[in-house]
């Protein structure tokens, strides 16, 4: 029997708050799939009413009975779900949330070390003909085909070894994320129905995304490729398989083959920072935007990011960059993805210094920061203590009106001034 209770309906997954470890976040999926048709339409019908199961047994056996019903076999369904268990620790970690936010240049120390580049190099030297054959397939160059795969999983030595399975189903059964993690779910399932790896070897993140690339599996079915022609599609064992797929999913995200990420700037000293448009490079150039060391990229469509305000290092970034933001939806991702590449081609890293001297704010100092901007007439929303861009955009106007650079970069000395 299903016991329901008056609850809102949980629909949204939001990934992108996670640092970037738990991998790519492409397809969404939502609505009830509960099997009973009275249920379905009781629950489309009032919207806002969640349904319960007594305990994740009961949950699992119905969803076995839909996965049936959608086409997965008998065999998949005994060896891949009938045996799935109740993992505590995935919900945990699905439920904490770090005191202190990581800052940019903390982070990218260690997603661009020295020792991540020197492994990054090895790994490019060991699989240098696969790296080149996935860049001349795809367009995509082999340093960032080889930086996502260390950023994502330090190059497949840390791509989780919880069962993908187990997670979906406990996140399904009683996660923040029920109807996304209900759909990837599924997507396992087929995945495993179709012969690409067994359930066994169905390992990941405690979040559900999948060997060396973080997949999660609608991504998966979506962009993974067999690059080693074996008729199967193994991100977890098959290193040609990894490169196509990342590769492939670089391609599929737009990206522009011949063109360069971005490049580092100098800005002049009255550039307006509240300016979050794309230009051409051209548009730019008339602003007074230079490259730091050479020319501008001939970008038709570019913007600039200042991920630590003014005191710190700033980017024109075009289309590249914005594909591997499809990769993680996270400028710091995308940064140390770009930062890596270059640094195992050879290429210098970031010249400009980072205002280490800034403390950052922990999240109940952003949350502070954002009751306060609404109190003084900046409406932010409501008080989450994530800095999203109504945050940015009323920390950008406080700082104008204070006579301060508005680049919506907050600091303790803002959130002081507020006090």
């Amino acid at each position: 029997m299903l016991l329901k209770i008056n609850l809102p309906l949980r629909r949204a997954f939001c990934h992108t708050s996670l640092v970037v470890t738990a991998g790519v976040l492409s397809v969404m999926f939502s609505g009830s799939l509960y099997a009973n048709p009275q249920l379905m339409t009781e629950v489309d019908a009032r919207g806002a009413e969640e349904l319960r199961y007594a305990n994740f047994e009961q949950w699992r056996n119905e969803f076995r009975r839909y996965a049936a019903a959608q086409g997965i076999s008998e065999s998949t369904l005994a060896t891949a779900l009938d045996n799935v268990r109740y993992r505590e620790r995935v919900i945990e970690l699905d439920r904490y949330q770090p005191e202190f936010v990581r800052p940019i240049w903390e982070y990218l120390d260690t997603a661009a070390s020295d020792t991540r580049v020197n492994a990054g190099r090895e790994k490019l030297d060991a699989h240098r003909q696969t790296a080149l054959e996935m860049q001349q397939r795809y367009g995509v160059p082999s340093e960032i085909i080889v930086a996502i795969w260390g950023i994502e999983s330090n190059y497949g030595s840390n791509f989780g070894d919880f069962s993908t399975l187990e997670a979906l189903a406990t996140l399904a059964y009683d996660g923040r994320r029920r109807d996304f993690a209900r759909g990837e779910l599924l997507a396992a399932l087929r995945i495993i129905d179709q012969g690409d790896i067994a359930a066994e070897q169905m390992k990941g993140s405690w979040a559900g995304a999948m060997g060396h690339t973080q997949f999660i599996p609608s991504s998966f079915e979506a962009y993974a490729v067999d690059g080693d022609n074996n008729g199967r599609r193994d991100i977890w064992g098959s290193i040609p398989d990894v490169m196509a797929s990342t590769a492939n999913y670089l391609a599929r995200a737009g990206w522009q083959a011949g063109e360069p990420w971005g490049v580092e700037l100098a800005l002049p000293a009255s550039f307006d920072y509240s300016q979050t448009e794309r230009r051409s490079s051209a548009e730019w150039a008339s602003q007074g935007v230079r490259a730091l060391q050479g020319e501008l990229p001939n970008f038709e469509s570019a913007a600039i990011v200042i991920p630590a305000g003014a005191e710190g290092p700033a980017f024109l970034v075009g289309a590249n960059f914005r594909a591997i933001l499809r990769y993680n939806n996270a400028t710091s991702y995308a940064l140390a993805v770009a930062t890596l590449a270059d640094k195992i081609a050879g290429r210098e890293g970031i010249r400009q210094a980072w205002p280490r001297g800034q403390t950052p704010l922990t999240r109940d100092d952003v949350k502070e920061l954002q009751r306060r901007l609404n109190e003084a007439g900046y409406s932010v929303g409501g008080a989450d203590g994530v800095m999203g861009p109504n945050t940015r955009q009323g920390v950008r106007d406080f700082q104008r009106s204070q006579g301060l650079t508005p680049d919506g970069f907050a600091t303790q000395a803002l959130l002081e001034r507020l006090r």
